[in-house]
């Protein structure tokens, strides 16, 4: 209408890269609709601006835009820059059509209304119908590019706690460890390496030492601290995708033997499943009767007291009723058993790195081999190849024997792989199970009686009961450990100090 002014809102969108670009930015399309808005004689009364980040795509501002023209029966105007501005899929044009609103796509020169002829309307739809499409493509391509990076190697998320995201030399983003928190994630697992905390006991220290959320500084809360004793990116492997990708290049703040010390503390603390919605005893489908093999159950007496029996499916049985509590020592005296010495843990542990320096020499000289026998697999080939451009074999015998050697080669390659990837610390991981199992006694005897079958299905098998007695036997290694403790301690007794440990331990 000539002369009358007409209400309008602006709406302006960009991502946060294109808000890098004079072109794309906001104030670059505020000032192209706002010069429109000036020339048609429109009044502008709100601009509704909307900067999407790869960690948000969501529009709230499309959203308040929709419910204030709603609400504002004497503003039907939109101005924006073009189609791809305003739409993102269907919803988004539904809900624009049903408001009886018109729009202006000032770069398009186009103008869009109840009144539009039909053809508008269609060269309108094909317009939103590319801008879906192109943002499903780029959401396609954005996707892909995230795995391809994954499968290089690299992280391609936002650092978690203890890793920052960093510029790397090749111009890739990239993971490092964040020199303020990465040493506190790596006293996080020691701690519970230990296995003298529980998680609640690790959370509280993590913030005593100033361990706490990136942005708020909170403390951590306890699903927090599980999440990231769970994740693998802390000792270099890490998921995306829902796949476990290996041999990342970022740099890895714990070993992986101190992972697997923590793993192996979270198997013995995690709390046993309650199963057909019954109770489900401390040591129940754990201890046969030693007189007919049949299975102990439990039952609840007065109220409070656990008793187990034979379940007698046998016909009837002599072993009498014995109170849980009995059963509980008896199985953490078995558990003193494995507790050394500190002179013999410390020997163990001398040697057992002694053993791994002799490996580890062992597997230098097995690839040094390999390696000469593949680059002398390479000159035959490189002698043949001259010997065929020269005319002195044909090429059938070329390709037979280079395919024969080639494969050679191939094999030499896997062995030499097979080698590299030897993890050459596994000792380390046997030091750390063995000082885990001296603090297996009182770790045990903190825990509640339901939380103890982790650690007992952990340490021994096929456990009987006869005569009031409790007969378990101890799992591979620790049968060994324990009766070599048991004779040494023996000596010990008889003999006095002992300096030289060998003929007893060194077996």
């Amino acid at each position: 209408m000539i002369g009358v002014k007409q209400n309008a809102v602006i709406y302006a969108r960009v991502s946060s890269k294109e808000q890098e670009e004079e072109g794309f930015s906001v104030p670059a399309q505020l000032k192209l609709l706002r010069e429109y808005a000036a020339l048609k004689g429109f009044t502008v009364i709100n601009d509704f601006i909307d900067i999407e980040t790869a960690k948000q795509s969501g529009r709230t501002n499309f959203g308040r835009m929709v419910d204030y023209l709603k609400g504002n029966k004497d503003c039907r105007t939109i101005l924006v820059e073009k189609t791809d501005r305003l739409y993102r899929n269907f919803t988004d044009y539904v809900a624009l059509d049903g408001l009886d609103v018109e729009i202006h796509l000032v770069k398009e020169n186009s103008t869009l209304s109840k009144d539009s002829r039909s053809h508008e309307k269609f060269i309108h739809g094909i317009k939103v119908l590319m801008a879906k499409n192109y943002i499903d493509n780029l959401s396609e391509e954005t996707k892909k590019g995230l795995s391809q990076k994954a499968e290089d190697g690299y992280f391609p998320g936002y650092a978690p706690l203890g890793y920052r995201n960093v510029m790397g030399p090749d111009g890739k983003r990239i993971i490092e460890p964040n020199p303020d928190e990465a040493p506190l994630i790596r006293k996080l697992f020691e701690w519970y390496a230990t296995g003298n905390y529980s998680i609640d006991e690790v959370r509280r220290l993590a913030k005593e030492a100033g361990l706490g959320f990136r942005r708020s500084g909170k403390p951590l809360g306890k699903s927090n601290v599980e999440r990231m004793l769970q994740n693998p990116i802390y000792y270099g492997d890490f998921y995306w995708g829902g796949i476990l990708h290996k041999n990342a290049r970022h740099t890895p703040i714990i070993s992986r033997e101190l992972w697997d010390a923590a793993q192996s503390v979270r198997g013995i603390r995690s709390k046993p499943k309650r199963h057909g919605g019954k109770q489900r005893w401390a040591f129940q489908g754990l201890i046969r009767c030693g007189h007919c093999g049949c299975l102990l159950t439990a039952e609840k007496r007065k109220g409070k007291y656990v008793y187990y029996h034979c379940t007698g499916q046998k016909g009837k049985c002599p072993e009498r009723y014995v109170r849980e509590e009995i059963i509980a020592e008896q199985y953490g005296d078995y558990l003193q058993q494995l507790i050394v010495d500190e002179e013999v843990l410390t020997w163990i542990r001398d040697s057992l790195r002694s053993s791994n320096a002799d490996k580890e020499r062992f597997c230098k000289e097995s690839v040094d081999t390999l390696q000469k026998h593949y680059n002398r697999l390479q000159e035959r080939l490189d002698r043949m190849y001259e010997d065929k451009l020269d005319g002195r074999i044909d090429a059938a015998y070329f390709d037979a024997k280079s395919k024969m050697w080639r494969a050679e080669q191939e094999d030499t390659l896997r062995k030499i792989s097979a080698y590299q990837k030897a993890d050459e610390k596994y000792m380390e991981a046997g030091i750390q199970i063995l000082e885990l199992v001296q603090n297996a006694h009182r770790l045990y005897q903190k825990q509640p009686l339901f939380e103890r079958r982790r650690l007992i299905n952990f340490v021994f098998s096929n456990s009987t009961f006869k005569n009031g007695a409790l007969e378990p036997q101890l799992r591979n290694p620790f049968d060994f450990l324990a009766k070599t403790n048991i004779a040494y301690q023996k000596k010990k007794a008889v003999d006095g100090e002992i300096h030289d440990l060998r003929p007893t331990w060194g077996g």
